[in-house]
C-alpha cells in the first residue's frame, strides 16, 4: 500500500513539473501572431510564383504588414486583391498597373528559316544547352514551348514557330519569363500596347539575311519620339513604357514594321 502511494505522489510531482515546464518553455519560446500579417495573408492568391519580388505569398504578407511592400505589390491578384489588403492596412490602395507577359520575337516560319530538321527533345532548354543550331536567327524564339508548358493559367501557345500569350489569361506569375532560354520574354504593362518585338543585337544586313521581320536598329523610330521613349542600344530598339504616350508614330515609322502600333480609341475606330 506504502509502494502504490509513494508512486502516486512521484507521478503527481513529475507531472506537476512537467506541465510547469510546458507553461514556462511556452511562455518562453511563444511567438506573437501578427493579425494583420494573418488577415493580409488571407487576401493573397496563393500562387507563391514570386511575382513581387518576395520568396511566396508568406513573405509576401509578412512585408506588407510590417510596411516593406506596398499593399498593390500582388501583380496577380490585381486591383480587387489590393483593395482588399488595403481596408485591412488602413491604406487606400491606387489602382495596380496590370502586368503581362510578352513575346520578344516575330520571327514566324514566314519571315525566318530553320537551318535543319531538328531531331531531339521538343524542349527549347534542351536544344540551347546542347548547342544544336535550329533557326537562322540566334535571338528568336524556337518554338518548342518550354514556355507553354510551365505556364499555370494556359495563356501560351506556339502559333507558326513563335510563342503567343493571351494577355487576359495570363497573370504576370514570370515562369514564363525565367523559362525561355534565350530570354525573349518580359513582363510589361498591360496598357502600353507599342512594344519592340525582335530580340536581335545583330547589325541591320545580319538581321535581313536571317529574319524579314527583325529589328536593323536604323533609329527612325528614335527620331519620331516626341518623349525621349523609345532608345536603340546594341543595334535594337526598346521603349520607355513609363515615358511612352502610345502615340504610335514610331511603330508608323518603323520600315520592319516591327514595333506593334497602337490599339485605336473609340473615337478613332
Amino acid at each position: 500500500m506504502q509502494i502504490i502511494i509513494i508512486t502516486t505522489i512521484v507521478i503527481t510531482v513529475i507531472g506537476i513539473l512537467v506541465g510547469a515546464g510546458l507553461v514556462f518553455t511556452g511562455k518562453k519560446f511563444h511567438v506573437e501572431v501578427d493579425e494583420k500579417e494573418a488577415a493580409v495573408r488571407e487576401c493573397l492568391p496563393g500562387n507563391n510564383c514570386g511575382a513581387c519580388g518576395y520568396a511566396g505569398c508568406d513573405a509576401m504578407a509578412a512585408a506588407i504588414a510590417s510596411g516593406d511592400a506596398p499593399v498593390n505589390g500582388c501583380p496577380v491578384g490585381g486591383t480587387p486583391v489590393a483593395e482588399k489588403i488595403g481596408e485591412i492596412m488602413g491604406i487606400s490602395a491606387e489602382a495596380v498597373d496590370r502586368k503581362v507577359a510578352f513575346v520578344k520575337c516575330k520571327g514566324s516560319c514566314e519571315v525566318t528559316k530553320n537551318q535543319g530538321n531538328y531531331i531531339g527533345i521538343k524542349d527549347c532548354r534542351s536544344a540551347v544547352l546542347g548547342g544544336v543550331p535550329v533557326s537562322e536567327c540566334d535571338y528568336g524564339c524556337l518554338g518548342f514551348g518550354s514556355c507553354v508548358s510551365v505556364c499555370p493559367q494556359h495563356a501560351i501557345r506556339v502559333i507558326d514557330g513563335v510563342a503567343v500569350v493571351d494577355e487576359d489569361k495570363c497573370v504576370a506569375c514570370g515562369l514564363c519569363v525565367t523559362t525561355c532560354p534565350r530570354h525573349l520574354i518580359e513582363l510589361v504593362p498591360e496598357k502600353s500596347h507599342v512594344r519592340v518585338q525582335c530580340s536581335n543585337k545583330d547589325r541591320g544586313p545580319q538581321v535581313k539575311k536571317v529574319c524579314q521581320a527583325g529589328c536593323i536598329g536604323c533609329s527612325l523610330c528614335v527620331r519620331q519620339c516626341e518623349f525621349g521613349a523609345v532608345a536603340v542600344d546594341a543595334n535594337l530598339a526598346k521603349i520607355d513604357y513609363e515615358k511612352c504616350t502610345q502615340c504610335g508614330k514610331c511603330a508608323a515609322k518603323c520600315p520592319a514594321k516591327v514595333i506593334i502600333p497602337p490599339i485605336p480609341s473609340e473615337k478613332e475606330m
